[in-house]
């Protein structure tokens, strides 16, 4: 009965309609009409039940189709809903494949070089380079090619550079005695400088690399220059230009890392060399102006100038002693030769 109702409520204009001509027809058989009068009342009536019932019948079809086309748009509604969860995890695939793809390229560049590309590698990281942050042993190779030739590409080209350098502390004999036995265990034999690795040898090779950047500043006013003086040691060397990154061991032969400076692994050690320095025991460079130094430094003039940066040489010092500490910071000899 309800859903007589329901349809019924739906279809009432045409039902009615039919029911009128339905009733008219059945009323007219008993009106006595002229014979075509007859015939077309019949006619019309014929015409208006035959259109109710087509709009009924059309109803009728109408009603599942749009049925059906609800659940049509519901299952569609529902298949977009899953396609853009779908969407989702596919975006989120590609960024994790993105991601994998950028860490592969930063492995990649992280090149992997023979010790006989190490001085050509450092000689291309010195070109018009504005800094340089090393960390290491003594410093030697420093003294012998960085530190004089970053300097007079920066006097040529009239600019800034910024050196900031961490080396053993030549009177912590604890610690140079270490770096020297280290050393020793990797080669007995001597190095590319003719020398052996002994306590005297790794604390004079500090002082002068404390002597050469404190002479090379006061002949280079452009240059802002920093030491720290550390108290532990390490097997490694960093090397850091404004391009790459050079990571070496005490071994000139042995195998290198270089790290481009677009890569994050370069700002990171960069971070940890800054770190690293401002731990470390600082030298007052800036005091050096106070005890002057000839082209030619005297004996008197190299004791005085660690008096005044407050780094005293060994009481045992002869004369002679500091006059290698002076060869040495001078007329260093390249290790990689």
């Amino acid at each position: 009965m309800t859903r007589f109702a329901n349809w019924l409520g739906k279809n009432a204009d045409a039902f009615i309609a039919l029911v009128l001509a339905i009733t008219v027809a059945v009323l007219g058989l008993g009106v006595n009409l002229p014979h075509e009068a007859e015939i077309t009342n019949s006619a019309i009536l014929a015409v208006i039940a035959l259109l109710a019932t087509s709009v009924l019948r059309d109803r009728g079809r109408r009603i599942p189709v749009e049925a059906e086309v609800r659940d049509t748009l519901r299952a569609s509604a529902s298949t977009l809903e899953e396609l853009s969860g779908r969407l989702s995890h596919v975006e989120q695939f590609e960024s994790v494949l993105a991601g994998t793809k950028r860490a592969l390229e930063e492995t990649a560049v992280v090149r992997v070089i023979g010790g006989g590309q190490v001085a050509h590698v450092l000689e291309e990281a010195r070109r018009d380079t504005d800094r340089w942050f090393f960390k290491g042993g003594t410093g030697t190779y420093i003294r012998a090619k960085t530190l004089p030739e970053c300097v007079a590409a920066a006097r040529r080209d009239r600019r800034t550079l910024l050196f900031r350098l961490e080396i053993l502390d030549p009177t912590n004999t604890e610690v140079c005695e270490a770096y020297a036995r280290h050393r020793r265990s990797v080669s007995e034999a001597p190095d590319a400088t003719g020398e052996k690795w002994t306590l005297e040898r790794t604390r004079k090779e500090a002082y002068a690399t404390l002597l050469a950047a404190c002479w090379h500043k006061q002949r280079f006013g452009m240059l802002d220059i920093d030491i720290g003086l550390a108290q532990t040691m390490t097997t490694l060397r960093y090397d850091l230009a404004s391009s790459r990154l050079v990571v070496t061991r005490d071994d000139p032969r042995g195998e290198a890392l270089v790290v481009d400076s677009d890569k994050f692994y370069y700002s990171w050690v960069s971070a940890e060399l800054q770190m690293s320095l401002d731990q470390a025991r600082r030298v007052p460079v800036e005091q050096a102006r106070l005890a002057p130094l000839d082209d030619e430094p005297t004996v008197e003039e190299v004791r005085k100038l660690f008096e005044v940066i407050g780094i005293r040489l060994s009481h045992s010092y002869t004369d002679r002693d500091v006059i290698e500490i002076i060869r040495k910071a001078l007329r260093a000899k390249d290790p990689y030769e």
